[in-house]
């Protein structure tokens, strides 16, 4: 794999979202929060959660209920779900399966963009034992000016790991993900092995953009090398000219 995937010694980088992607947390956290507003008097599935809402910050979601709920979101919702994802953190999250072992084999460089907070980014790779692989090399949306489907997350992941947009690939299990990926002139492998993606989810993401689409990690290796010795996508949809 490394004399295929690296054949000219240049550094190349796997950007990976969390949730949904590296941990199984959307079905739980989507869950949780469709229980919170159906509770206070805003009947919303944990599905339509996660259709409208995975992979976006969640400052997105609040606004979007705000609006369409024609008021503010109670003040104590924001201590309750924080107290009710960590303790589901602490005694059902886990992660995505096959994804440690795909971790120990990488050959290349990695690190985590997400649309979670820093300490939220951290209590999952924590409480699923991921986060020694990752230690500082994690990038959260609050770092940036706009959450995904904004390309800002991801130019600013390259950028910390001094990495050219064109030697990167994301690996993202939401349109958004993908979107803000093709923004930032990056190519997208789309994941779809967490417990949340319904039927279909995979051509959402390859009509986002997807250059590949995978289920299972076992599966990552074999569709590596063509997304990084294809041309990467530039931010306005067209192609980059080979070197």
């Amino acid at each position: 794999m490394p004399a295929t995937l690296n054949p000219d010694d240049r550094p190349y980088l796997i950007i990976f979202d969390c949730d949904g992607v590296l941990i199984d947390s959307e079905i739980v956290v989507c869950r949780l929060v469709s229980e919170e507003f159906t509770e206070r008097g805003y009947a919303i599935t944990p599905d339509e959660v996660a259709g409208h809402y995975a992979g976006r910050p969640e400052g997105d979601m609040i606004a979007d209920i705000e609006r369409d709920w024609g008021r503010s979101v109670p003040a104590d919702y924001y201590e309750r779900i924080r107290q009710r994802v960590a303790h589901a953190y602490g005694s059902e999250l886990q992660p995505t399966p096959g994804v440690a072992a795909m971790l120990d084999e990488l050959q290349v460089s990695f690190c985590v963009a997400s649309s979670a907070s820093i300490e939220k980014l951290i209590l999952g790779l924590r409480s699923t034992g991921l986060y020694d692989r990752f230690a500082s090399q994690l990038v959260s949306a609050s770092f940036v000016a706009k959450g995904k489907p904004a390309p800002d997350v991801f130019l600013y992941a390259a950028g910390w790991m001094r990495t050219p947009v064109r030697q990167c690939v994301v690996v993202e299990d939401s349109v958004a993900g993908v979107h803000a990926a093709r923004s930032a002139g990056i190519r997208a492998i789309g994941f779809t092995g967490g417990a949340h993606c319904a039927p279909g989810h995979a051509d959402a993401l390859r009509q986002a953009g997807a250059d590949n689409v995978i289920a299972d990690w076992r599966e990552l290796e074999a569709c590596i090398p063509s997304a990084f010795s294809a041309r990467a996508p530039d931010r306005f949809g067209a192609r980059h000219r080979q070197d």
